[in-house]
């Protein structure tokens, strides 16, 4: 048997389950997930081996008008996610009436890329409205192929993970057998300590917040991290550190229990709090900060 590889891209709005669905075909928890839009800002790769193939699935961005550069930037990965796939999973929900982003869209019904189109959260839904959304979407999208999903649960994933190895290339692995992501461990801890932000802090703050990993020091018992948690404005780092610093000390222990989890080893994390005036709105401070 000829061995197979792959990238297959999911693109979707805000909300709509694409970073559950990611962890799920991955088997752990590469993206990180909140009740809150916009919280996945990079293009991040998973990839799943086997002996015969190797898919690369790649998270990317919800769709948006950007109203920051830094959303011009996060639009920018969705739009090289739909040029350089071999397959693109379009996931959408129960509750999402048409995609939110007209552009994209139609972008999205003209691809010569095949599109597998996810009807996701069908557990909060009666057979009615799960049909009445297959049949809308089977009307814009006449070329995709329908599956109704839940990410959350579980369900029906199997045949995603199938119709995939049908429709990759063979092709010889392009990574190797042994890695899981294009990222490094300083990212993924980045993103663990953004999504505690996301939990912890209410309305803009979150958003306003960006997370770099100043060190990172592994030794046989445990690792050392320092990271900076940097913030617009001055009214922003009090409210990230809160009285006598008892919010920041909550996100860094919620932090710390998930990224021991993750790298199987002690952690001790220490979090600072520095202000990046407007970082949202700047191109060359986005630059720094990895978009």
């Amino acid at each position: 048997m000829a061995h197979k590889s792959g990238f297959v891209n999911i693109i979707g709005s805000p909300n709509v389950g694409k970073s559950t669905l990611m962890n799920q075909m991955m088997g752990e928890k590469f993206s990180i997930i909140t009740s809150k839009a916009q919280t996945t800002r990079h293009r991040i790769l998973g990839i799943v081996n086997d002996d015969d193939y190797q898919i690369v699935f790649s998270d990317t961005p919800g769709v948006l008008d950007p109203h920051y550069a830094l959303h011009k930037n996060m639009m920018s990965f969705v739009n090289a996610a739909m040029k350089d796939g071999d397959v693109i999973l379009f996931v959408t929900d129960i509750y999402e009436t048409k995609m939110n982003h007209q552009a994209t869209f139609e972008r999205l019904k003209k691809t010569s890329i095949p599109v597998i189109l996810l009807v996701n959260k069908i557990d909060q839904a009666d057979q009615a409205r799960m049909e009445e959304r297959i049949e809308y979407w089977a009307k814009e999208m006449p070329n995709a192929e329908i599956l109704p999903i839940s990410a959350l649960e579980g369900f029906n994933l199997e045949p995603i993970k199938k119709r995939i190895l049908e429709l990759i290339p063979e092709s010889p692995p392009y990574y190797g057998k042994d890695e899981i992501s294009d990222r490094p461990m300083r990212f993924f801890v980045s993103e663990m300590i953004r999504e505690k932000i996301f939990m912890h802090y209410k309305k803009e703050i979150p958003y306003a917040c960006q997370v770099e990993v100043e060190e990172y020091i592994e030794d046989d018992k445990i690792i050392k991290i320092r990271a900076i948690i940097y913030v617009e404005r001055n009214t922003q780092k009090g409210i990230v550190i809160g009285h006598q610093g008892n919010k920041l000390k909550h996100v860094g222990i919620d932090a710390r229990k998930d990224i021991q989890k993750f790298v199987e080893k002690h952690v001790h994390l220490e979090l600072f709090v520095k202000v990046d005036k407007d970082w949202r709105g700047d191109d060359k401070k986005l630059q720094k900060h990895g978009y």
